[in-house]
């Protein structure tokens, strides 16, 4: 029996103008089912739509068509408890790493004791022990990207929505930040929706990966992820990876040539 969905999202449209007056078709009939504890990879050429897609999830945006349901209720992501962490690590530099990542804690109204303890306890996971008191131009990229995953998981919430969080690291530094994801995701099981252009880290990371078309954005293809866990980045170079990482380059590129 399939594990009911904590995320329903049903024929989902939107488009919005451009300051230049453009019309943007950005969705189309978009229709996504997130168990609780899956990490989702979404794939997709860029400008499909993948963004629009995770800030109406958050609560950023408003769909003009269809239903985001959240246990059955409408979905707001304001008010059911998301984290968002997106490609730029948006800490502010004039305060620490303790105090970046507990600014949800403050604006949310939540307990500042309660909410400092769970960030020494995240901070240690990540292995940021010892840099609380730092300043974030004192911490490498990788480093600032650990503490905004920590900073999107302070309040606890259900769904994790990241937007390309590794999309600005070197190669080398990625590919430790997709081992380290894994582990904090092994620990904590939240529900992650992942947003990557990596066909790798996408079959890497995921329990699922939906492929989206170009603009306007529809899915074109789900695939289940077969790889047991933990996942040691050998696996990328292994036969059975290959041949996923072909078929979703595949499924991208066919209907990319569609669209031209």
């Amino acid at each position: 029996m399939a594990a009911e969905p904590l995320v329903r999202v049903s024929a989902l449209s939107k488009r919005y103008a451009t300051q230049a007056g453009e019309d943007i078709h950005a969705l189309e009939d978009v229709s996504i089912d997130l168990v609780d504890g899956e990490f989702v990879a979404v794939l997709g050429p860029s400008g499909c739509g993948k963004t629009t897609l995770l800030k109406i999830l958050a609560g950023i945006e408003l769909h003009d068509h269809g239903e985001v349901l959240f246990k059955g209720k409408p979905f707001n992501g304001a008010q059911t408890g998301t984290g968002v962490v997106f490609q730029t690590p948006v800490l502010l530099p004039w305060l620490t790493v303790l105090q970046n990542v507990v600014l949800p804690i403050r604006v949310l109204g939540l307990s500042l004791p309660q909410g400092t303890a769970r960030a020494r306890e995240l901070l240690e996971l990540v292995g940021l022990k010892g840099f609380e008191n730092k300043y974030p131009v004192e911490l490498s990229g990788g480093m600032q990207q650990r503490a905004a995953i920590v900073r999107g998981l302070i309040h606890d919430p259900r769904i994790l929505l990241m937007d390309e969080p590794f999309g600005a690291l070197d190669a080398l530094t990625r590919e430790r930040m997709n081992v380290e994801l894994q582990r904090i995701w092994l620990v904590n099981k939240k529900t992650v929706f992942f947003i990557t252009h990596s066909v790798s880290e996408a079959a890497f990371l995921a329990d699922r990966v939906i492929v989206m078309s170009p603009r306007p954005g529809t899915i074109v293809d789900e695939v289940k992820v077969p790889f047991a866990r933990p996942r040691d980045i050998d696996l990328t170079s292994s036969a059975d990876f290959g041949r996923l990482t072909t078929h979703l380059r595949h499924k991208l590129g066919s209907h990319e040539s569609a669209h031209d």
